[in-house]
């Protein structure tokens, strides 16, 4: 039998079989813990400032320091259980074709692997916002993959899949999220250890929110000539920073 794994302790293992039984479930069958579901313009990444219906599941197995949606990470408190018919009704009362499923952490929940292809065959532009720890290998290939590795003063750095960045698409990009100058040389490092200019859309540098000036970090990405996409949290600037929903 088949098995995908995850790293030394993993998050998540299915059997060849159990992805292929996942698949093919139906909508009124796939069931999901979700926190919110709203829509908003994209804050990051290279659609920074576009429409978009955010799906986020509920619950997390990380625990970042700087985490913003520390709602969406406790699975024995806050969300809602649906099903995939549920999701369907929300995504479709909205006037977008671009979704992105995010956390907390979706790909700690199976049946997403089967509702990102069901909304990839319905025409929908489809993002995923994973925190890297849990094997990327399963999302169907047209889905955009946006790995955000866990730098050191996150305290999950022991937690990252590194395998992760051999298996990357032309279309999928890479976050680091930056509070320090630690975590500055840390990501570096790893974008010219992995080559991840070559590999990806885009490999992003962002800043922890309040923790670090923008400009310091844009003045270490040029001294350094580095072939990386220096982002701000957008939405964070719209509206207040704690606002949810948007």
């Amino acid at each position: 039998m088949t098995t995908f794994s995850i790293t030394k302790q993993p998050v998540l293992s299915l059997s060849a079989e159990e992805y292929q039984a996942i698949l093919a479930l139906p909508l009124q069958d796939l069931t999901f813990h979700l926190n919110e579901i709203f829509f908003s313009v994209q804050g990051e990444g290279t659609r920074a400032g576009m429409p978009c219906i955010f799906v986020r599941l509920h619950g997390c197995k990380l625990r970042c320091s700087y985490c913003d949606t520390q709602y969406a990470i406790d699975r024995r408190y806050g969300g809602i259980f649906v099903t995939g018919v549920d999701i369907d009704q929300q995504v479709r009362s909205f006037p977008c074709g671009f979704i992105e499923f995010t956390g907390g952490e979706p790909l700690e929940q199976p049946n997403v692997f089967a509702l990102m292809k069901y909304y990839c065959d319905e025409g929908y532009t489809v993002a995923v916002e994973t925190g890297g720890h849990v094997d990327i290998r399963l999302v169907d290939e047209r889905v955009i993959r946006i790995v955000d590795m866990k730098a050191p003063s996150s305290k999950m750095m022991p937690k990252n899949n590194y395998q992760n960045l051999e298996i990357l698409r032309p279309h999928d990009e890479v976050k680091f999220v930056i509070g320090s100058r630690e975590d500055y040389e840390w990501a570096r490092n790893i974008t010219q250890q992995y080559a991840l200019p070559s590999k990806v859309t885009a490999v992003l540098f962002s800043p922890v929110f309040g923790a670090i000036e923008y400009k310091q970090i844009v003045e270490w990405i040029l001294e350094d000539g580095l072939n990386v996409r220096f982002q701000i949290q957008l939405h964070k600037h719209i509206w207040h920073p704690d606002t949810r929903g948007v």
